[in-house]
């Protein structure tokens, strides 16, 4: 598993609601692209963090799910995705191969125009297309449901975050 950090410009400030980013398109390009695109491409989720404002941090009122419901909810997928691969010697989604991501991933025709579009907007690539595919899968399996659908798709893709181009 590899886990990244990276802020989204060299000040740190690029997107962010509260602060002025002082950097320029150019610098915000070159420290973009110190991470290749290979690099990026065997990154799953790719999740932007905005700053916490302090109230949210002091509020003693949580309203968002628990841990523990969290960890329910990921154990019944984990169990999904381990019957599903039974058959094979994988036991998660992550770890799926071309054949796998065919056979366990298939597409409505509403979702399949979703992934068309994203593919051909955003200039993935086959590797990116196969991780999306492995997302929402994964997506679909917390949330419970038998076939993918558009919103894990979309979903998916939001997680490409650094795939994006910053300036059109």
């Amino acid at each position: 598993m590899l886990v990244a950090g990276m802020n989204p410009c060299p000040c740190g400030y690029y997107g962010c609601s509260k602060r002025q980013c002082r950097c320029s398109v150019r610098q915000i390009e070159n420290y973009r692209q110190k991470i290749s695109g290979p690099l990026l491409d065997r990154i799953d989720i790719h999740v932007e963090v905005p700053l916490v404002d302090f109230r949210e941090l002091t509020n003693d009122t949580i309203t968002d799910e628990s841990s523990a419901v969290i960890r329910e909810r990921v154990a019944h997928a984990r169990e999904i995705q381990v019957a599903r691969h039974k058959s094979s010697k994988i036991t998660t989604n992550a770890a799926m191969g071309a054949k796998q991501v065919r056979e366990c991933c298939k597409l409505d025709s509403e979702s399949r125009g979703y992934l068309e579009h994203a593919m051909e907007q955003m200039n993935f690539s086959a590797r990116a297309h196969d991780r999306i595919l492995k997302v929402s899968r994964t997506l679909a399996d917390l949330a419970g449901k038998q076939n993918i659908t558009g919103n894990e798709i979309l979903e998916a893709i939001q997680f490409r975050s650094l795939d994006r181009q910053l300036f059109e």
